[in-house]
Formats: structure tokens, C-alpha cells, sequence
């Protein structure tokens, strides 16, 4: 009776210690899970601001180009659409999050982050040209108007 009192206590603490692990794994898991959601939240955010800032930065662009006639006409409308489509595609990507992300695996949320990281690297160059653009058409502008005011 003795041997089967200590087998079942044995195989009581067998099953705690079961219950305990599984119980870590799963914390960890979710603790991953909300790191990458986290991370994917914050990267729409900022990802968000640079497409913003984009098309403030095209904004301007095409305002200081529409006062000189100098200038070569661009195309406005093209570059509002590109911008327009990657504020859809983010959210899109947003939709998913909020409907999605409460059933995505760790591996689907790696992957959307990503993949979120990847348009950011590609529109990063992007906001630099645009950068670099503004201050030479700054500068043009302002050589133009000095040219008109010393004439």
C-alpha cells in the first residue's frame, strides 16, 4: 500500500511538472507573439509617418515647381498615386493585423514584419532623393529670384 502511495505521489508531481512546462511554453509563446505584433504596430506607425512625409515632401515639390515655368513639369498626379497606394497597402496590412493577428502563428507575424521592414529599406532612399530634391529646388528658386530682383 506504502509503494502505491508513493507512486501516485510520484506521478502526481510527474504530472505538475508536465503542467508547469506547458504552462512556461505557452507564456513564451505568447510572450513572442506579442513582441512581434508590438513590433509590427510600431513599424505600420512608422512606416505610416514616412509615406506621410513623402507626400508632404511631393506637396511641396510640385508647389515650388508650379511657380517657376522654367521648370520641367512633372508629374503630380503620378506621384500622388504611388504614395496613395502605399498608404492602401499599409492599410491593408493594418486590416490584417486587427483581424488576423489574434490567430497568426509566430512564424506569419515574422513574416509580416518582414515584410514591413522591407518597404521601409525601400522607401527610406527614396525619402532622401526627395530630400536632397527639395533643398536644389530651394535653391533654384531662390538663384531664380535673385537673378529677377538683380535684373
Amino acid at each position: 500500500m506504502k509503494a502505491y502511495l508513493i507512486m501516485g505521489i510520484a506521478g502526481l508531481f510527474l504530472l505538475l511538472a508536465a503542467l508547469a512546462t506547458w504552462l512556461v511554453l505557452l507564456r513564451r509563446k505568447q510572450s513572442h507573439q506579442t513582441r512581434h505584433l508590438r513590433q509590427l504596430l510600431d513599424l505600420a506607425d512608422r512606416l505610416e509617418a514616412d509615406l506621410k512625409t513623402c507626400r508632404r515632401g511631393l506637396q511641396q515639390a510640385h508647389a515650388v515647381m508650379s511657380l517657376n515655368p522654367d521648370l520641367p513639369a512633372t508629374s503630380e498626379q503620378d506621384a500622388r498615386h504611388a504614395v496613395d497606394g502605399g498608404l492602401r497597402a499599409l492599410l491593408q496590412q493594418r486590416m490584417w493585423i486587427r483581424d488576423r493577428s489574434g490567430q497568426a502563428n509566430s512564424h506569419e507575424l515574422a513574416e509580416a514584419t518582414q515584410s514591413m521592414h522591407r518597404a521601409r529599406e525601400r522607401l527610406q532612399p527614396l525619402l532622401l532623393a526627395l530630400s536632397q530634391a527639395q533643398q536644389d529646388l530651394d535653391s533654384a528658386m531662390r538663384e531664380h529670384i535673385n537673378r529677377e530682383t538683380s535684373a
